[in-house]
This record gives C-alpha cells, structure tokens and sequence, in this order.
C-alpha cells in the first residue's frame, strides 16, 4: 500500500484522485538500468481503466485480481471492486467482485480469495466470485497487504504494526513490535516471512520460531515484495509506493531499478509471477508489468 502510517491523514493529500482512463492495455517502452549485477525489468505492457488499484494477486485460471479501493483509503463507502485482468493486461471483468470499501492487498488459498478491507479480511470464491466469510480483525485500522505462508493467511495492519493470522480459532496476532512500525508488504516463503516495512524501510526475514534479521534497509515507503528467481541473478524486488522499484541482493545490497517519482507514477503492491512482476499503480490508475531478464 502507498500510504504513511505515521500520519494516515495525510493519505488523501499524498494522492489526489483523477478520472479513470479508458480501458485498454497498451505496450510499454522504457530503457531499463544497465548494470551487470542485478536484473533487468523489459517492459511488457500497462493497462489502464482501474480507481486507486492497489493489490494484485494470481487467479487460480492464471489471470491476475487487481483490487480497487474506488474512494477514500479508509471510507466504508463500498466504492471499491476487485478487477479480473488477463495476462496480457486485457481487463476480462472490470469489476468481477464489487461493493468493498477500500480493499488492498489479497491471497489466495484453496480455492479462495481474501481481500484486506479496512478493518476486517472479506473471503470469496476465487473462482465465481461468490461472497464468503468476512473476519474482522480486533483493532484493526489499516489492514494492508495479505500473504499465504505454511497453509495459513497473514495480513499485516499498518495502522498498528501488527501482523494477524487467520487461524481455524479465529484471527491471532502473530508478530507486533517497534521494528514492525509501518508494516506492509508480506510474502510467504518456505520457512520464513519476508516482510517490508514504510517507516524504516526495512526487507525483514522472520521465522517461525520468533527469529527474523534485517535484509536490507533504507527504502522509505516500502511497499510490495518479489523474489527473483536464480536464473535473473537471485535477491528480491521491492517497490517503494512513492515510485520506485528496488532489487536487493542476497547480501543486502540496494539498487534502484525504476525511479517514477518525477512523474507522478506510484509504484504499489508489486509482485513477482516466475518471470512476470506486476505493479498496480495508484496514480494515474494503471497496471504495469514487466519481464524479469539478465
């Protein structure tokens, strides 16, 4: 998500809406950063047509979910709606599930879809669309980003620096504490939690266990988190929601692969699907993507 938890009323003002554009996906072209030590983001194409899009994540048919918070980023308006797009950046279902308020990050997971809405988890059939469960989260101001990770949903609240799981007994706080200021991008992988943070910047591994270290840090605003596959050089994506695209290597070091901030371009919940990586960006209301290369 964009926004600074530090003064969440500051997040209208960081971002003032503008009328939709027309939908369409276009090709892209931008030169990518030359270097040899880190990967290359070859541009793929932006769709455009989306509200204040936010969150992507994988439909089980191989087409992308692109949440639209459509209003305010804390308003029970029920403006929001989750888009269906194809891999091609075609928009399949402007709005295949409507009537959220401002829905951000997503997860899905045997056979559903879960959607971070304000103060509480909505869940529906990733497959019809059809409404489930919805499980608020005590306390819960600014959920933000959602994650799978060893068969379970996290979400993180960036409101409370609290990270939630959803567990058979009902939502649990699974990890808070001064280092999660600001929480906001998570991503499940294997045995450990990789988690960004907005007010230190921080890429953070958790364990488990209670264990975590610092990857790397000094991205303010950080956002979504990708991994890059070894044959693109390994490390990690991370976008920063003012506009910017980060690789970091496995040892820590930080590279800026993408500076949109001059040009009003947000770079928001950014995730990588083996060699594709996708970004909503909540100004102008597009979606790019991207292919990893050498």
């Amino acid at each position: 998500m964009r926004v600074s938890i530090i003064a969440i009323t500051l997040l209208a003002a960081a971002c003032s809406k503008a009328p939709a554009p027309e939908n369409t996906a276009e090709a892209i072209s931008e030169e990518p950063v030359a270097s040899s030590s880190v990967p290359h983001l070859q541009p793929l194409w932006i769709a455009t047509g989306f509200s204040e899009p936010e969150g992507v994540a994988l439909s089980p048919d191989g087409a992308y979910f692109i949440s639209n918070v459509g209003g305010e980023e804390v308003a029970r308006d029920g403006a929001g709606w989750i888009s269906k797009v194809a891999a091609n950046g075609e928009i399949i279902t402007e709005r295949f599930i409507d009537g959220l308020n401002a829905p951000k990050g997503m997860a899905v997971s045997d056979g559903f879809l879960y959607v971070a809405d304000i103060d509480e988890v909505r869940t529906f059939d990733a497959v019809s669309g059809e409404a489930g469960a919805v499980i608020p989260i005590p306390g819960g101001v600014f959920l933000n980003d959602a994650t799978v990770w060893q068969d379970e949903i996290y979400v993180s609240d960036s409101g409370t620096g609290r990270i939630w799981r959803l567990s058979a007994e009902g939502p649990v706080v699974w990890r808070e504490g001064e280092d999660l200021n600001g929480v906001n991008g998570l991503l499940g992988d294997g045995a450990r939690m990789l988690i960004s943070t907005m007010t230190s910047g921080a890429l953070i591994e958790a364990t488990a266990d209670g264990g975590s270290r610092d990857i790397a840090n000094g991205m303010a605003d950080a956002d979504g988190i990708g991994i890059v596959p070894q044959e693109f050089g390994g490390g990690y994506l991370v976008s920063a929601w003012p506009g910017e695209i980060y690789h970091v290597s496995d040892g820590g070091a930080v590279t800026s692969l993408r500076n949109t901030r001059d040009a009003g371009v947000l770079q928001n919940d950014l995730t990588v699907f083996g060699d594709v990586v996708v970004v909503p960006n909540w100004v102008p209301g597009t979606v790019t993507a991207w292919r990893l290369t050498k």
